[in-house]
């Protein structure tokens, strides 16, 4: 697919806009979000020991690298099992198993901890990402933000996904996360860069508890 970007809906000025609305919501979010992150970094302290938060170097809004915070949940660095997993959701388009169902995810990863399968059942490892958001590194809404090495498999038109900040949540979490295909999470994404709207956005954020609860937000 080489979907147009000739008239992105995110210019200059409905960026500034959507930056204003990131910051509008983002205090109340912050407010009930801070006692939360407050006893979660005491439980991964207590259970698991240091570090709290998991640093990971990110591509952003340009190709520009960012540091992206989430709450610790694996007990050992490793990236190899995700190298090969980002190889074929990419470049082959092809799932992993799940008992009968095919996704788009890796499953039963036996670096997560006890406490980490619970946090990331419920996204909760992602609430660091705020901080991501305050610092306008990432937007409430986008896309998903790419890791490099990620980044360095795309094909031309996968690129156009780097034209918005990356976002805590998009419409390719909202639209059956696990069962979507790179291909198919691009063309959201590009998609929701074309058409973007205030109104759009708020959308997407009250459809996001939803999705998490009934799983297709992880």
């Amino acid at each position: 697919m080489a979907a147009s970007m000739a008239h992105p809906a995110l210019g200059s000025f409905n960026f500034v806009r959507k930056r204003a609305f990131d910051l509008i919501v983002l205090g109340p979010i912050l407010l009930m979000a801070v006692p939360a992150m407050l006893l979660i970094a005491a439980a991964i302290r207590l259970c698991d020991g240091s570090p709290v938060l998991f640093r990971q170097t990110r591509v952003g809004m340009g190709g520009k690298p960012f540091e992206l915070l989430k709450f610790r949940t694996m007990r050992a660095a490793s990236d190899a099992a995700h190298r090969e997993y980002t190889r074929r959701w990419i470049r082959q388009g092809r799932p992993f198993r799940s008992g009968k169902s095919a996704v788009y995810k890796i499953t039963a990863d036996p670096r997560i901890t006890r406490l980490g399968a619970f946090l990331r059942r419920f996204s909760l490892d992602e609430l660091p990402q705020l901080i991501n958001v305050l610092r306008g590194e990432m937007s409430l809404v986008g896309p998903r933000p790419a890791i490099p090495y990620e980044a360095e498999m795309y094909k031309g038109w996968h690129r156009r996904r780097l034209d918005a900040l990356p976002g805590l949540t998009g419409l390719w979490q909202v639209s059956g996360r696990n069962r979507l295909s790179f291909d198919e999470m691009a063309r959201l994404d590009i998609e929701y860069i074309e058409h973007w709207s205030l109104a759009r956005d708020l959308a997407i954020l009250a459809r996001t508890p939803r999705a998490v609860i009934e799983g297709d937000g992880r």
